[in-house]
């Protein structure tokens, strides 16, 4: 049994949009992962365990205030990591 957090897996396929629009960003693994972390601990998580699930999780996902809130998420992510990269601290 397999079972996949699918808004870990929305929050990748929409990071690249994302940082599309802003160049300037680290793209090391470390200030990658870094994102994805602060992004998934501020949206709730849907857990899905068969193929049915995850397609009705996703179908609710498609929901324009969740797609909102998952970019704002993102962004926020991607913000608050550029200005304290742990990359530097280390």
């Amino acid at each position: 049994m397999k079972i996949v957090n699918i808004v870990e897996k929305m929050i990748l396929d929409a990071m690249d949009e994302v940082l599309e629009h802003k160049p300037q960003i680290c793209k090391c693994d470390k200030c990658l992962s870094d994102i994805v972390a602060y992004a998934l601990n501020r949206l709730p998580p849907r857990y899905v365990a068969s193929e049915k699930g995850n397609t009705l999780a996703k179908a609710a996902y498609l929901e324009k205030s969740i797609q909102v809130a998952l970019l704002v998420a993102l962004t926020e992510a991607v913000e608050q990591i550029n200005a304290n990269p742990r990359h530097d601290k280390e």
